[in-house]
């Protein structure tokens, strides 16, 4: 497996976003659903990064700027057939790896309380992260958990 910066130009990508998207809007009431599209994950102050198998994606994260600092995890997902295979943590590292190259001090993340995201939360949890109050532009949603990790 491959984990490269993605400039979020191919079809395929756009597809598994897409796919991404459309599952957490299944989910997550839309009040609620924090998932970026296509042309949000595309702006300057986010790095996206893809995680191949052969040819085929089967993960994918982000990161996005708040503050000098500061970014948040975004767009973390690892294709269903795939899940509990160890992709998301070895993204998740590598992406840990490349927050601290970039200056950051501090990776905080929004995250469902629904079932459905229970091992984003014990997997966030593994790797030092920790409850927090809503940061950036979050407000206190019964939808979301909101945790943070010191680097």
């Amino acid at each position: 497996m491959k984990i490269t910066v993605d400039d979020l130009s191919g079809s395929e990508i756009a597809r598994f976003l897409d796919e991404h998207v459309r599952q957490m809007r299944s989910i997550t009431p839309v009040e609620s659903k924090h998932a970026l599209d296509l042309d949000e994950l595309r702006k300057a102050e986010i790095t996206f990064w893809s995680i191949v198998d052969g040819d085929t994606v089967v993960g994918c994260g982000a990161i996005k700027k708040l503050e000098a600092g500061h970014a948040e995890l975004k767009s973390m997902r690892t294709t269903p057939g795939r899940k509990r295979s160890g992709i998301a943590s070895r993204l998740l590292e590598h992406i840990i790896t490349e927050a601290r190259a970039m200056g950051f001090t501090r990776l905080s993340l929004e995250t469902g309380t629904a079932e459905f995201f229970l091992p984003a939360r014990k997997l966030y949890a593994k790797f030092g992260f920790v409850q927090c109050e809503p940061f950036a532009d979050y407000r206190p949603d019964p939808n979301s958990t909101f945790m943070t990790k010191t680097l």
